[in-house]
């Protein structure tokens, strides 16, 4: 059977997943697109607020579910229950520190689960294709195994077989780094002051946490200064 025209997209609020979103947007158009932000028990909530709000900028109705007991046994630093500090400095610093690894804020097999989670939901709002915004820049020196482009086309195959070969998996980032992500966002006019990035969940986003370093960095290598403004 040929995909039907509909998407669900990972959406967390972040500069990734809302350029994903836009992307799918132009693509199908914004009634055929179901956007899916999740719960796991992360820190704070600054994300999901941030994805109501872009959300409300295209008009669009967005599912939410919570996995957060998946999780309750991990001790990645993104999460409520870790006892272990949020890391600062880049990705690359860290793992200059500490070897090429998962970084602390890699929470186990996070994005299989999430796009096993979005295949069930395609299938039932009778969607073909599923978007996440894997990216090189997660992906280099192992830092999220779960963004490599192995992962994805391993997942990819999966989600295609699993659902009677309904459904389709996409990552349009999966070979660019995160300028190439805000260069395509800022062709589409994806709102980037509605998102957010920073593992901190203050009023203002860090600005010396990996993601708000590579946020900025991003943003800078486009000519252009992040409309958010830094602690």
């Amino acid at each position: 059977m040929a995909q039907q025209q509909r998407a669900v997209v990972l959406f967390s609020g972040g500069v990734d997943s809302t350029t994903c979103l836009a992307l799918a947007i132009e693509r199908f158009g914004k009634d055929n697109v179901v956007p899916l932000s999740i719960l796991y028990g992360q820190k704070h909530s600054k994300e999901l607020e941030s994805a109501a709000k872009v959300l409300a900028h295209y008009g669009i109705e967005g599912k939410t579910i919570d996995v957060t007991k998946l999780f309750a046994f991990s001790n990645s630093s993104l999460l409520t229950q870790s006892t272990e500090a949020l890391p600062t400095g880049s990705y690359k610093e860290q793992q200059e520190a500490h070897g090429e690894c998962p970084v602390s804020t890699y929470v186990p097999f996070r994005n299989g689960l999430f796009l096993s989670a979005a295949a069930a939901l395609a299938l039932s709002f009778d969607c073909g294709y599923i978007y996440y915004g894997a990216h090189a820049d997660d992906a280099a020196g192992n830092a999220y195994p779960d963004c490599t482009e192995q992962f994805y086309i391993s997942m990819g195959d999966a989600i295609f077989e699993g659902s009677g070969k309904d459904c389709a998996l996409e990552a349009p980032f999966i070979n660019s780094n995160k300028a190439d992500i805000v260069r395509e966002g800022l062709r589409l006019g994806v709102p980037y002051e509605l998102t957010w990035s920073c593992y901190e969940g203050g009023d203002k986003p860090c600005g010396h946490c990996g993601t708000c370093i590579d946020r900025i960095a991003a943003f800078r290598a486009n000519g252009v200064e992040d409309p958010l403004e830094y602690n």
